[in-house]
């Protein structure tokens, strides 16, 4: 491959692409967790909770795809495999099947772990002058707050 000559220095893409793995495993670790929830929820909001988390992991899935292309476009090989993630992601693995309620506190506290992820990603990128990942990782960030929110909503008060 050619030298990349994006006016961002090797040693600030490495560090952002480093970041962009971290969200890269958030966010697909939460995409299988929203998946499994799709597929195994019950109970009296099975319709409503089925279809959100449908749209979620839906929304999940092409996010990891723009996170995946854009540390490739900063030089550096995407993680792909259940390991990496694992040991890139801070959303720990569920086991077993929750009830409904608590499907949505857990996508609830992954969302905004996620969002956590993003705001020290977005320190990097702006410290490195990256302004397309900054536009990426703020636009993932106000999807992950707003989706927290809904899923809050939905929580017994």
């Amino acid at each position: 491959m050619s030298k990349i000559d994006i006016g961002i220095s090797e040693s600030d893409r490495q560090e952002v692409a480093e970041g962009l793995k971290k969200l890269l495993a958030d966010s697909y670790t939460l995409y299988l967790q929203t998946h499994n929830f799709h597929w195994n929820v019950t109970g009296p909001q099975f319709r409503e909770l089925h279809l959100m988390f449908e749209e979620h992991y839906t929304e999940l899935a092409t996010a990891v795809d723009d996170i995946a292309e854009r540390i490739r476009t900063l030089g550096v090989a995407a993680p792909g495999t259940y390991k990496a993630f694992v040991e890139l992601s801070s959303i720990a693995e569920v086991e077993g099947v929750p009830e409904a309620v608590e499907m949505v506190r857990l996508l609830t506290q992954g969302h905004e772990a996620v969002v956590k992820t993003c705001r020290s990603v977005l320190k990097l990128a702006q410290d490195a002058d990256d302004e397309s990942s900054v536009a990426l990782v703020s636009d993932r960030m106000r999807v992950h707050e707003k989706t927290a929110w809904m899923l809050r909503a939905t929580l017994p008060q």
